[in-house]
């Protein structure tokens, strides 16, 4: 059987790959903390030793629109092109191939249909910064086979917190069921409070630093009961306009478990959003 080697959930900042790459009056002063952060959180990934990754994000209304727009989908294809002109453009993020695991997608797929999830999928996913951020940040050389998920947690009707803890528990489960002999990593990405083209977007920290402080707690402690009890649908418009990215973190609470405290936590309140960073070991620190 596989073995669930880290569950790792971290914020997805596009800004990342520009910023760590810049020198001279370029490179901003926050540049090198920022570095420091990723490498020491990057190390995490390479103590598990994964064979695969499974990736879990949210388009950005690149490839996923209002004509077509699955709750939860599944990349099967061998492999998946990156990024979109936007990124290239805003962010200066490169263009990148990355190889699929078709039998690890093809397993999620058809036992997450069996375990009561009726997973979406597509044989021709164009990813985003959501799952090339987190590669360029943990897995530079992104050398390993990937498995993208994707959410919606931008188009209403969105699925309820609850149900992203749910497929959360539901990944976790499947991975460990595949017969294959191989070590596999779950990561998901979201944010923290944030908000995108209103008031709130560009200030000293994130939008809501209240709300950051009490869900790094929940996602370091493992409070799902917690955290269930006061984020809804609703409430997540309350600390930034875009807040609904947190339910991505809640998902990989639902993988980690309840009750596992991580054994990674880090962040960063950089001007406008909150970066966070996490992994747990679900069969104990590696060596």
């Amino acid at each position: 059987m596989a073995t669930v080697a880290a569950v790792i959930a971290s914020t997805h900042h596009p800004f990342y790959y520009r910023a760590s790459t810049a020198t001279g009056a370029d490179r901003p002063p926050f540049a090198d903390e920022w570095v420091a952060k990723i490498e020491a959180f990057r190390e995490t990934l390479t103590k598990a030793r994964p064979d695969i990754l499974v990736m879990v994000g949210s388009d950005h209304f690149h490839q996923l629109w209002l004509d077509n727009m699955p709750q939860f989908l599944v990349g099967k294809a061998p492999y998946f092109d990156a990024n979109w002109y936007n990124e290239e453009r805003e962010f200066g993020l490169p263009r990148m191939r990355l190889a699929g695991d078709e039998q690890l997608a093809s397993h999620i797929l058809r036992n997450g249909l069996d375990a009561g999830f009726d997973l979406a999928f597509s044989n021709e996913l164009r990813i985003d910064h959501s799952i090339t951020c987190p590669i360029i940040t943990l897995r530079p050389d992104a050398d390993l086979p990937i498995v993208p998920i994707y959410t919606n947690i931008f188009a209403p009707p969105l699925p309820r917190p609850g149900r992203f803890v749910e497929l959360g528990r539901t990944i976790r489960q499947l991975v460990e069921s595949w017969p294959i002999d191989k070590r596999v990593a779950i990561i998901g990405t979201g944010h923290l409070s944030l908000e995108l083209g209103g008031p709130r977007q560009f200030g000293e920290h994130g939008p809501d630093p209240d709300f950051d402080r009490k869900a790094v707690d929940w996602i370091a402690s493992g409070d799902l009961d917690g955290c269930l009890s006061e984020v809804t649908l609703d409430s997540l418009h309350q600390p930034g306009n875009a807040t609904h990215g947190f339910m991505d973190f809640m998902l990989m609470m639902g993988a980690a478990g309840a009750g596992a405290k991580a054994d990674h936590v880090d962040s960063l309140d950089l001007f406008h959003t909150m970066e966070a960073y996490f992994t747990w070991y679900p069969n104990g620190v590696p060596a």
